[in-house]
């Protein structure tokens, strides 16, 4: 090998390495093969730059290239000496095999030794690409070329001996490094390069941001210390060094308080552009150079308002004091500079802004002290200017809090722990709203209490020694796993609805039955007991209070302690006092009543409980004024006054959230009136059509003597048979307080509905509406999209004026051509589709202007034949006619000014113009003298247009394939028709133009310029002729794809839309767009494409039967490509209609497309605008320009979480995913890509994991890292990984606003260039004097046409995020962020806590709490419908089931968390309905429906059973009247559900038209959506209620793939048997029972109009898998699902057997939830198991056998069956496992045995007890919901054994 001069391997060590049996020895992926410095372990991340620089020079000098990487090999091999680390040893065998190859196959060329080569090799390299290269290269090159230049020179300096390098070399090498500080890999901005430097650097507010920055005037400089302990001198030199390295202010905030290097760079970055952004638009003159006051102040204002609040809060002293005769501007940006240095490397205390604002407020403490007293701000003491190591506030400051995140989190034990165990994010955050943080300290004391933890000591101390402490307790709240939660966080809804149900009862129960009846005496008395109900459920309210904050208690201030106490007492006396008051009003009391009146004694007056109750309703009185004055009782909330905090602390507790919510008075009385009238038709439905008809058939039942019960009844003697009154009135209930889901269903369709036609939606939604309002769009879309011109020249031009109206024309066709290009090769229409949709760019050689031919289609042709036929002379009567159809008359100008055009410009020879000027001549004068149809013959026009339509078809041919000779036959033709056949006296015309010579050969119109044709411009309009001749047919289906007709309806449609006027793109706010992506697919690769399912369909073919046209488009667009290029192609055309990260990133890079134009529309000049805009794209000063302006403005970071393991992985998956990321970077440039790096760090002997946030951007082949920030550790251990991962990235987004886009979303170029529209929404001042925080977009499903499945999902999901978001942003103001495509105020939310919450399980709906808190902090969400993002679906059955689920799991966390508490209780009546109905209302709705269902069944099965029913029928006063017929008439209004459908018809109908949406809807019921959606229903209720009781929610992965693969039956089990199959037959069973057993109705179609909705529920449950699986009815498939299930049920589990192998296994994890849940939900389970046996109780009675017997000795009976049956299958199964093998004889005679006992037992109970054929039938109805209770049981009573045996661990 090599001679070098460092330390070689010993060859035997090589050898060794080289026989070592390795994994993977060449490390590579054949399909896509990978650079070996992109696979270097952890370990040894050092040689990558390298091995990087080898790969970049090898095809320059091989032999230098193996130097390096022999270099970079003998690195690795000193780090890692015995190849510890993980694959270390794997890629230093693949390094050694290389290098031996190399070694033999390089030679030098340059000089004859190795020394010599790279000597000679890296002077040419200095000279030709570094010296004086500054002043030709891009900043990007020179740091890439130093980078090179920085590591040959360190391998040269290995390979050199000692004392051989010359000193040339040595000169070179110490201007390579001075240039290496200036030119480092840069984000953005290139702050430190010399030479040529990008126009960003040019922009005057970009100088004005740095130069403040770089302000560092009178600041202290730290010295650099030169050992520890040692100081340095003060020499000039070290000081000039020392002054030199403080660039900046962020420079010396890092010398005080060590922040890392990586973070300074990157918020340096991020404060410069936020400055100039901000500056921009401050700064209304045109002197930009300097950064004025107002700027800094605004952004200093906004970065610290949550920190102010908190001070007042705390009413502590704010820490940011500027002192007079300060450089104010300095200090601020000091401030300003060290919060977003914190900020910027907080990692997970980014979670937990008020614990940022704790340290803030004392390093700002701290930087005060320094700046203005010299002295420590905690000790005293003097202050030392020494300057801090890098990494050391990491260290001393976020590492010790991080560590107290991950012991905590620890406790959660993944999951399964419950919440009241273990504090989460809030509650270390809520840590820091009360005045104990200040006992932290600072420098903080890491022995404080919030430090100390009390996790139990390792097993082997426990003996010798007691944990000490105890464990810390929740703050503020506890997420208790019950349903209670929902009444205390909605306590004023559930206490109305129930106070209106007794009011209505009892006015329904009176003689007279109507609503007069309440001004009775007696009825309004008895009205007043409400308040009593009322006291009892106050004081339920404050039991919940204090028994679900137990665990809290300990945490909670001594006033709030005190509070809930006070509220027990008061609750408590309520409830004594009102009903002894109201016993007093009673004239013959009895039962409690009777009770409560002996207590009452001397009190027996009427007034008392009248005063009771008035004074009782103070509270509620106040606080309906405070309502009615919602600026008075916001400012009164937000008061930190302390008399105004102790008036306010009975009514609301302090605290730092959830202050001063209230809407303004417009927003209130809308959303009081939406309630109001909603609650009135509530109670009238209510009262009308469930209550009052239910009165008299229960008065009648509850009068009946039943005596005769048809089984064994325990309680014979209870009256009024309430046993029946329940089981008739308990479905109502649940209707009662379920109904007003579909009330609110109802209502919000109305009020969206007026609200959407209002807005402008739906105006346009065909192409003939487009078509009839096209003129108006280029104005409209001037005014809305363009920066407006000033006052003096909208009321000069007023729209009138040519010259404007040419150029809003100019200015809209420049986008709306960009438009149709992008659908073209988004392959959405066709090339001729898009020439007939595309607009001129220049008319300024046409008089009229230039409609895209698509309008103008088939109006020549019609023309012609209106001339041809014209029988009458006056010209202006044909005239009239064309001139009827302004695009016929705009065609008919432009056909024949365009035929001129280019007919001239073909001509050469000056006497063939001067002919076709003459004709010319003659048609205008004709026109003018009236003449024309004198002067021409209209019926050779056909004639002429076919030769004219010849013509431009040989125009238009290939260059190769021109031919000039039939071009000049064609035109003569032309002449000659003009000439002779359509003039009269044309020929004489033309000979006296063009004179026979005759000493000239040559011809008439021979001389043509040919070179034309390669003119783009003049081909255009030959395109654009021939279009407008030969297009006959009528253009209303152009373009024929419906993707590509919903777009442009869309876009012009908004145009007409409700938005902000468009600012300059120098004014406009900065964004940055925000995705998160984990192992989704990048991009599609050839293997999944031409897989193949059973059925042998290819995800290929399948979408090229879904888009055909699309294909058809695709196919024709890459016919000018190479072959070799299509299957790329190919690829990429498959991966853009899936969810794919490849399809999102192109997306939102339109958005710098649509900048750069913007740019061009602004600053191009007045001739330039009437000019192709893509020709100025290679006019690098203009696009320069450009550029620097959308990177000002523009970012876009995807945070792939694992990209860095990617790199590094083995799986083909994972290195296909990682190269395609890698080709998105360099295929757009402006992408920015974060990753968390995990490392491995070798620190006394031991390896350790390192973390960091990295940032890469594309480089020339590979990612080139631009961050790099180290983490105190791994960021996904402690939250939820979506928003963990959103987290680590959002310090490298830039700007004011930040878009947060899902992996599964599009966006489109129309709609980007609306959004500095939409940004511009956050400066606009709404209701109240408030500006946004959040603004809501509207999404397009774009997954729709995938199934019949994603078409339901997609209308649904439609009318979700149109009409329902519509209305809760207005009128009812509960709108949150559900997800993407959102825009987030992001100044705002970096400062309160980010753009989502994170912490395990509770979060699990991470992205909702984001909208949650911005409320609780005062923000303000908005939602607009004018600009719309794409956004992909779950496609199959189990993609959908699996989100669903997770959807309701996050709803059912969300129900106990403490965000749905405080806005609940915070918000006021009104719109704390919204909020419930709209949020865990719904899952809550859907769980009752299901419930209801449930208990009416069940209690009619009781009726039926029991004999009650019979009783009752039997009955004749119930014969007469029909009591109990309409009390089942009564319940079945809860089959209403179907009007949840409305709001999906209601947007349908406004945006497509009603005729449309009602076609849908039938087409809907046809392919039954019914089934799917009530399928659906059963996964949210039963998600929803076993989140509540037991836990168990995690993130379900769902694909997002094509579903083109048949799912198995086992799958399909093991997925919905607890959820449906298991609940669906027990449902089966009840109606069975019902049907069989039940006398009511034969004869009536009462019982299948009551049970009908049931049985679709229950066939929907068991069969809709089945329905809606692909080949789900396959015979061959279905036979080989048969048989995989059998298997499956009949293999047994175990350890290490995986729940798809094994019943048993599945099992066991499906019990997992109720193995971690708490006593409570276990004893539930329990109970909830016992109606199981109901069937055979009452099933026994009915049995022929039992002759009629009430004895319980029946019942005893069936259970000893049950015994017997029971012993018998343990014997079978103990002996096949004892005896089947080695005693198979005695086994077959055992089961002989037991056949003939049970055939002779069988005999004789047929024979001897009356045994029947429905006695078996019924009995298996009886004992199979028994064995299924006995199985229940038994897996919950395994579950308390776990639980006991896993309590002393926990404990």
């Amino acid at each position: 090998m090599a001679s070098t001069s460092g330390t070689r391997p010993p060859r035997n060590l090589s050898r060794r390495m080289t026989r070592m049996p390795t994994r993977n020895v060449d490390l590579q992926n054949e399909e896509n093969p990978i650079d070996d410095s992109e696979l270097v372990p952890y370990s040894l991340a050092p040689i990558v730059p390298i091995l990087r620089v080898a790969n970049e020079v090898e095809k320059d000098n091989r032999r230098v290239a193996y130097l390096c990487r022999f270099h970079a090999f003998e690195k690795a091999h000193m780090m890692d000496p015995s190849s510890n680390g993980r694959r270390v040893r794997q890629f230093k065998t693949y390094l050694l095999h290389r290098l031996e190859r190399e070694e033999d196959e390089t030679v030098r060329t340059l000089a004859k030794t190795d020394p010599g080569e790279i000597q000679l090799f890296y002077k040419a390299f200095y000279e030709k690409n570094i010296r004086d290269a500054e002043h030709t290269k891009r900043p990007e090159e020179m740091a890439k070329i130093c980078q090179i230049a920085t590591v040959l020179y360190e391998v040269l300096k290995i390979v050199v001996p000692a004392g051989k390098i010359d000193a040339e070399t040595e000169r070179y090498a110490k201007d390579v490094a001075t240039k290496r500080e200036q030119y480092e890999h840069y984000n953005i901005l290139p702050l430190y390069a010399l030479g040529v430097k990008p126009p960003i650097m040019e922009l005057p507010e970009i100088k004005a941001a740095v130069h403040a920055l770089r302000n560092v005037n009178n600041l202290p400089m730290p010295r650099i210390q030169s050992s520890p302990g040692v100081p340095m001198d003060d020499s000039s030199g070290m000081a000039t060094d020392r002054v030199k390295s403080i660039i900046d202010i962020l420079d010396w905030l890092s010398s005080i308080f060590g922040f890392q290097k990586g973070n300074i760079a990157n918020q340096r970055e991020h404060l410069i552009l936020l400055l100039a952004n901000f500056h921009i638009r401050n700064n209304k003159t045109e002197d930009h150079t300097e950064l004025d006051s107002v700027t800094v102040q605004q952004l200093k204002d906004k970065i610290f308002k949550n920190y102010s609040s908190w001070c007042n809060y705390l009413r502590c002293k704010s820490k940011i004091r500027i002192p007079q005769g300060c450089d104010r501007q300095q200090l601020e940006l000091i401030y300003i500079g060290l919060y977003l240095l914190i900020w910027g490397e907080a990692s997970n205390i980014r979670f937990m802004p008020e614990c940022l604002c704790y340290i803030f407020h004392n390093m700002a403490n701290e930087v005060y002290g320094i700046l203005y007293s010299n002295t420590h701000p905690v000790s005293g003491a003097t202050y030392q200017s020494a300057a801090r190591d890098e990494e050391s506030f990491l260290t001393e400051v976020i590492s010790p809090i991080y560590q107290v995140l991950l012991k905590e989190v620890k406790r959660n034990k993944g999951g399964k722990e419950s919440h009241s165990a273990w504090r989460n994010y809030d509650d270390l955050n809520e840590y820091f709203w009360s005045n104990r943080c200040f006992r932290l300290g600072w420098p903080m004391d890491t022995k404080a209490e919030f430090f100390r933890h009390s996790d139990s000591k390792p097993a082997n101390e426990r003996a010798n020694q007691a944990a000490t402490g105890k464990r810390k307790p929740k703050t503020n709240f506890v997420e208790v796993r019950t349903f209670w939660h929902l009444y205390r966080s909605f306590d004023r809804m559930w206490i109305f609805f129930i106070l209106a149900f007794q009011a209505m009862v009892i006015v329904a129960w009176s003689p007279s039955g109507s609503i007069a009846a309440l001004f009775d005496e007696d009825v309004f008395k008895s009205v007043l007991s409400i308040f009593i109900t009322s006291a009892f459920l106050n004081l339920l309210q404050a039991t919940l209070d204090i028994i679900l904050s137990w665990k809290a208690w300990r945490s909670l201030k001594f006033s709030q302690i005190l509070r809930y106490l006070l509220k027990f007492a008061a609750a408590a006396a309520w409830a004594v006092v009102l009903p002894i008051g109201y016993s007093s009003s009673v004239q013959n009391p009895t039962g409690l009543v009777k009770f409560f009146s002996s207590w009452a004694r001397d009190w027996r007056n009427q007034s008392f409980y009248n005063y009771a109750v008035a004074l009782y309703l103070v509270p509620n009185i106040l606080a309906a004024i405070m309502f009615l004055l919602p600026p008075l009782r916001r400012h009164m909330e937000r008061s930190n006054w302390r008399i105004i905090t102790l008036l306010m602390w009975w009514a609301q507790p302090k605290l730092y959230v959830g202050r001063g919510m209230h809407e303004d008075m417009i927003s209130l009385l809308k959303y009081t009136l939406f309630w109001s009238m909603l609650i009135v038709s509530k109670v009238a439905f209510s009262y009308y059509v469930e209550i009052l008809p239910l009165v008299e058939p229960t008065k009648l039942i509850m009068e009946i003597p039943i005596d005769n019960y048809q089984w064994h009844e325990f309680f014979p003697n209870v009256t009024h048979n309430i046993g029946v009154v329940i089981a008739i009135w308990a479905p109502i209930v649940l209707v009662y307080f379920m109904d007003a889901q579909i009330w609110y269903a109802i209502f919000s369709t109305l009020f969206g509905g007026i609200h959407g036609a209002f807005s402008h939606l739906g105006e346009i939604r065909t192409l003939g509406m487009l078509r009839s309002r096209f003129e108006a769009v280029p104005v409209a879309f001037s005014r809305r999209l363009m920066p407006s011109a000033s006052k003096d020249t909208k009321r000069k031009d007023l729209g009138h004026d040519e010259a404007r109206e040419r150029k809003n024309i100019a200015n809209f066709s420049q986008v709306w051509n960009e438009f149709i290009y992008s659908m073209r090769m988004e392959d959405l229409i066709s090339n001729r589709d898009r020439d007939l949709l595309l607009v001129p760019y220049s008319s300024d050689d046409i008089t009229v202007v230039q409609w895209p031919p698509f309008l103008l289609a088939s109006k020549i042709p019609i023309a012609l034949d209106m001339a041809k036929d014209f029988k009458g002379k006056d010209d202006e009567e044909l005239f009239k006619k064309i001139k009827g159809d302004d695009y016929m008359h705009s065609a008919v100008i432009e056909c024949y000014e365009t035929v001129r055009d280019i007919i001239f410009g073909l001509l050469e020879d000056e006497a063939d113009k001067k002919i076709l000027r003459h004709i010319c001549y003659e048609v205008g004068s004709s026109i003018q003298q009236n003449s024309f149809l004198n002067n021409f013959k209209m019926s050779e026009l056909p004639m002429l247009s076919e030769k004219l339509e010849k013509f431009l078809k040989l125009l238009q041919a290939d260059s190769d394939n021109i031919s000039e000779s039939q071009i000049i036959n064609v035109l003569q033709d032309i002449f000659e028709i003009l000439t002779k056949d359509i003039m009269v006296g044309g020929h004489e015309s033309f000979e006296s133009a063009h004179p026979v010579q005759t000493l000239k050969k040559e011809q008439r119109f021979e001389r043509l310029n040919i070179d034309l044709i390669e003119n783009k411009s003049w081909r255009e309009k030959v395109v654009r002729l021939y279009l407008l001749l030969t297009v006959k047919e009528s253009a209303i289906n152009v373009p024929q794809n419906l993707e590509a007709r919903r777009r442009i309806t869309f876009f012009a449609n908004s145009l007409f839309m409700n938005m902000p006027s468009a600012p300059k793109v120098r004014d406009m706010m900065s964004f940055s767009v925000l995705t998160p992506y984990y192992k989704e697919d990048v991009l599609y690769s050839e293997e999944e494409l031409e897989k193949e399912n059973e059925d042998g369909i290819s995800t290929v073919f399948y979408l090229q039967k879904i888009y055909p046209d699309e294909w058809t488009n695709f196919l024709e667009r890459i016919q000018v490509h190479p072959e070799d290029e299509r299957k790329d192609l190919t690829r990429h055309w498959v991966s853009y209609r899936g969810q794919t990260l490849s399809r999102t990133v192109r997306g939102m890079m339109y958005y710098r497309k649509a900048l750069e134009l913007q740019c061009f529309l602004e600053y191009a000049g007045d001739d330039d605008v009437f000019r192709d805009y893509r020709n100025f794209e290679e006019d690098t000063t203009f696009f320069g320009n450009a550029q620097a302006l959308a990177d000002l403005k523009f970012t876009y970071v995807v945070s792939c979480q694992v990209y860095g393991n990617q790199k590094k992985s083995d799986d083909p998956k994972d290195q296909n995913c990682y190269l395609n990321i890698r080709n998105l970077l360099l295929k757009y440039p402006s992408l920015r890509v974060a990753y968390i790096d995990e490392t491995e760090e070798t620190k006394n002997g031991k390896s350790r994991k390192s973390y960091f946030s990295v940032l890469v951007k594309g480089g020339d082949k590979l990612d080139e890292e631009v961050y790099r920030i180290r983490l105190p550790g791994r960021p996904v251990d402690i939250g939820e990984g979506k928003p963990e991962n959103q987290n680590h990235a959002i310090i490298f987004t830039r700007g004011e606003a930040l878009q947060t886009i899902d992996m599964n979303q599009d966006n489109y170029f129309e709609e980007a260039f609306k959004m500095r529209n939409v940004l511009k929404e956050f400066l606009e001042h709404q209701h109240g004097h408030r500006k946004p925080t959040i603004l809501g977009l509207r999404e397009h499903i774009f997954t729709g046409s995938v199934s019949s499945l994603a078409w339901f999902m997609s209308n649904q999901e439609t009318s979700f995020v149109t009409i329902g978001q519509r209305i809760l942003a207005n009128p009812l103001r509960v709108r949150f962020h559900y997800g993407h495509p959102d825009i987030f105020d992001r100044i705002f939310h970096i400062t309160r806590g980010g753009i989502s919450k994170a912490s395990k399980v509770i979060n699990l709906s991470e992205d909702i709490f984001a909208g949650f808190n911005s409320i609780l902090r005062g923000g303000f969400i908005t939602h607009h419908e004018y600009i719309q993002v794409g956004k992909g679906r779950d496609v199959g059955m189990n993609q959908i089931s699996l989100f669903e689920a997770k959807v309701a799991n996050g709803n059912g966390e969300q129900t106990l968390s403490r965000d749905v508490y405080r806005l609940g209780r915070r918000f006021d009546f009104f719109r704390m309905l919204s909020f419930y109905f709209t949020t865990v209302g719904f899952y809550f709705s859907s769980m009752m429906t299901v419930l209801t269902v449930y208990i009416f069944l069940y209690g009619r099965v009781y009726m039926v059973m029991s004999g009650m029913e019979r009783e009752i029928l039997e009955n004749p006063s119930i014969q007469q009247s029909k009591a109990l017929e309409e009390a089942l008439a009564t319940q079945s209004v809860f089959q209403l559900g179907l009007l949840l459908v409305l709001p999906m018809v209601m947007e349908i109908g406004l945006e497509k038209g009603f005729r449309t949406a009602l076609g849908d809807f039938i087409i809907m019921q046809l392919q039954l959506a019914s089934v799917f959606f009530t399928f659906q229903l059963g996964t949210k209720a039963h998600y929803y209620g076993r989140t509540i009781l037991h836990g168990g929610s995690k993130y379900r992965a769902t694909g997002r793939g094509f579903v083109v693969f048949h799912a198995k039956f086992a799958d399909n089990y093991r997925m919905y048997s607890r959820s449906h199959f298991v609940k669906g037959l027990e449902l089966f069973i009840l109606l069975i029972v019902y049907e069989v057993y039940g006398e009511s109705y034969r004869s009536s179609n009462l019982y299948l109009f009551i049970t009908f909705s049931m049985w679709f529920l229950v066939a929907s449950w068991l069969f809709a898998p089945f329905v809606f699986n692909p080949s789900g009815f396959d015979w061959q498939k279905t036979v080989d699902d048969w048989t995989d299930w059998k298997r499956w049920m009949g293999n047994r589990g175990g350890i290490g057997i995986s729940p798809d192998k094994s019943w048993e296994s599945w099992w066991d994890e499906e019990q997992e939830h109720i193995k971690h849940t708490n006593f409570r939900g276990r004893v539930l389970e329990i109970i909830l198991a016992f109606r199981f046996f109901i069937y055979q109780y009452g099933i026994v009675y009915h049995l022929d056998i039992a002759h009629h017997s009430k004895s319980l000795l029946v019942y005893g009976l069936s259970w000893l069956v049950m015994l017997i049956t029971l012993v018998v299958l343990k014997m079978v199964s103990m002996g096949r496992r004892r005896f089947g093998t080695d005693f198979q004889l005695m086994f077959r005679i055992l089961k002989a045995l037991l056949f003939l006992g049970f055939m002779s037992v069988m005999t004789v109970l047929f024979v001897v007890c009356g045994l029947t054929i429905s006695d078996l039938f019924a009995a298996i109805l009886a004992f199979t919901p028994t064995g299924w209770a006995l199985l229940l049981l038994e897996s919950a009573k395994n579950c308390l054994h776990f639980s006991n045996f896993a309590l002393p661990e926990a404990t």
